[in-house]
């Protein structure tokens, strides 16, 4: 039996370490003229490419389409059927696009663009021959006069980076990106390389931010033991979108808004769960992935020593008041109400676990089991929570979750 087993693994081995390699670079110009930006995709031998079928979207942000081969548009998709040898496919896309309500969520001034890396190559379906493997590289032609560009992915070179998504068969840019005239500052947290940056004039905190993260990481991390290779921060203040939002390896802040509110909740910090827990619910489950990140948001700053108990119980009364009429949690979209109500039912859950499993056990054995789920239903956590539990949970015979 051993004989076979050794000579599958080998075999395994073997065709990973044949399988082709063929260079994909992506060159990207920016242009603030115009808010777009000219990218071309460079493959260093097209025959290994059969198609390359692209969803493009809203009609009008990919224009100017130029291609070696065969290139066709309908019904939103642009199919590539890449020439043999060294082939381009290269276009225009643009960045700045109209802002809805008078705020942008990406942005491109004179000095600077902000943006998300999943705008400059639309996703697509990659055909390609058995046996090769695409290298991915991104590199960027800054205007006269910008120093610098940020993204989530390694660097390996003044303005260039490794793209290498284990996930996707076609590895594409993605997550946040920041370029022009930059500030930043950097720090190791872990095995993490994390950088907050933001346009000069923009009044980030790039230090409060840095710091706050330095102080609750390794408490992040007990819960969530997921070690990213490198995390961006990213935010700017003029005419953006007043909030917190996600990418792949990375975030977008508002530089104007506070780290941590007056009433004690933390939008960083709440996003940064979810980007860590990665917890994807169904099946009408919306209220538990929005709960685990309240309760996680302000239970990590409390067990880092950055809530005081006065604090904890007022926050405590909040959520009370909110959530104390709400008499279902299901649903397709949870509201406010109804996630105060679900973070009290994971407070209790958490203290029913830890009395009967004398403080062996928490919540946070529940948390890192879902984490390793595609997708979770209420009825799965609930299945899960009893068997770290040990017996059936009193919590979880709650009405609300009926």
């Amino acid at each position: 039996m051993r004989r076979p087993l050794f000579m599958v693994l080998g075999l395994l081995l073997s065709t990973q370490a044949l399988a082709r390699k063929v260079d994909l670079d992506y060159q990207v110009r920016l242009l603030p003229q115009s808010g777009q930006a000219e990218v071309r995709l460079t493959l260093a031998d097209g025959s290994v490419v059969r198609s390359l079928d692209f969803d493009l979207g809203k009609a009008g942000v990919y224009s100017d389409f130029l291609a070696d081969g065969q290139w066709q548009v309908q019904n939103g998709r642009g199919v590539w059927h890449p020439a043999s040898g060294k082939t381009s496919l290269s276009y225009r896309v643009l960045l700045d696009q109209q802002p809805k309500g008078g705020v942008h969520e990406t942005r491109m001034t004179a000095h600077w663009a902000l943006f998300r890396g999943d705008q400059l190559v639309p996703p697509a379906r990659l055909d390609q021959q058995d046996g090769t493997e695409l290298v991915s590289r991104l590199a960027f032609d800054l205007p006269a006069g910008w120093k610098s560009v940020e993204t989530a992915w390694p660097r390996i070179g003044r303005q260039k980076f490794r793209i290498d998504d284990v996930s996707r068969l076609f590895d594409r840019p993605t997550g946040w990106m920041l370029a022009g005239n930059l500030g930043s500052r950097r720090a190791r947290l872990g095995d993490t390389e994390v950088t907050v940056a933001a346009p000069q004039g923009q009044g980030m905190r790039r230090m409060d931010t840095l710091t706050l993260l330095t102080f609750v990481w390794p408490q992040l991390q007990s819960v969530f033991p997921r070690n990213p290779p490198k995390l961006l921060l990213v935010g700017a203040r003029d005419e953006m979108w007043r909030g917190v939002l996600p990418g792949n390896n990375s975030l977008y802040l508002h530089s104007g808004r506070p780290l941590i509110s007056e009433n004690g909740n933390s939008p960083l910090l709440r996003e940064l769960v979810q980007l860590f827990a990665q917890i994807n619910d169904r099946d009408g489950s919306d209220w538990l992935g929005e709960s685990l990140a309240d309760y996680y948001a302000s239970e990590l700053l409390r067990r880092a020593g950055g809530m005081s108990d006065d604090r904890y119980e007022a926050l405590q009364a909040r959520l009370h008041k909110l959530g104390d009429r709400v008499n279902h949690l299901k649903g397709a979209k949870a509201s406010s109400a109804q996630v105060a109500r679900g973070v009290l039912l994971l407070q209790a859950l958490d203290r029913e676990i830890r009395l009967h499993n004398h403080d062996k056990r928490s919540l946070d054995d529940v948390a890192r089991a879902l984490m390793r789920l595609s997708s979770v239903s209420t009825e799965e956590f609930v299945q899960i929570s009893e068997n770290v539990l040990g017996r059936q949970s009193e919590v979880l015979q709650s009405k609300v979750l009926r």
